[in-house]
């Protein structure tokens, strides 16, 4: 059952990263009517600067590493600090929107990281 569940959140986590990440490219969802001042400027300062883009692609790569099944301990590492930004954001300049999204998106990492976290062991290790 446990890995039934650690599955469908694999690919959960891999089609709102690869489908969400692509909107980026081509704008396929509207933007939210109303966006604080703070979070507004966050948005334009990544837009124009075009550092959404390399956010997107790692998002867009990520999902389809997961939906692939492959090099899936590299994606969560890269979809972590994605992930670690989206919550910041949330948290400091738009916190309504804390939920659901970015907690659903934050359980579903750690549900398809946990079983793998022997992988990430040596990332902790004080002296390579």
């Amino acid at each position: 059952m446990y890995r039934i569940i650690v599955l469908v959140a694999r690919i959960l986590l891999g089609l709102i990263f690869a489908v969400l990440g692509m909107n980026g490219f081509v704008l396929f969802t509207p933007n939210p009517p109303s966006i604080p001042p703070t979070a507004g400027a966050f948005f334009g300062a990544m837009a124009t600067s075009h550092f959404s883009y390399f956010v997107f692609g790692v998002q867009v790569l990520s999902g389809i590493l997961l939906l692939v099944n492959r090099y899936v301990p590299l994606a969560l590492v890269a979809l972590a600090g994605v992930i670690a930004n989206i919550l910041a954001f949330h948290i400091a300049m738009w916190p309504a929107t804390l939920v659901p999204m970015p907690i659903v998106v934050t359980a579903l990492w750690f549900i398809v990281a946990w079983p793998l976290r022997a992988h990430f062991a040596p990332l902790f290790a004080a002296k390579p």
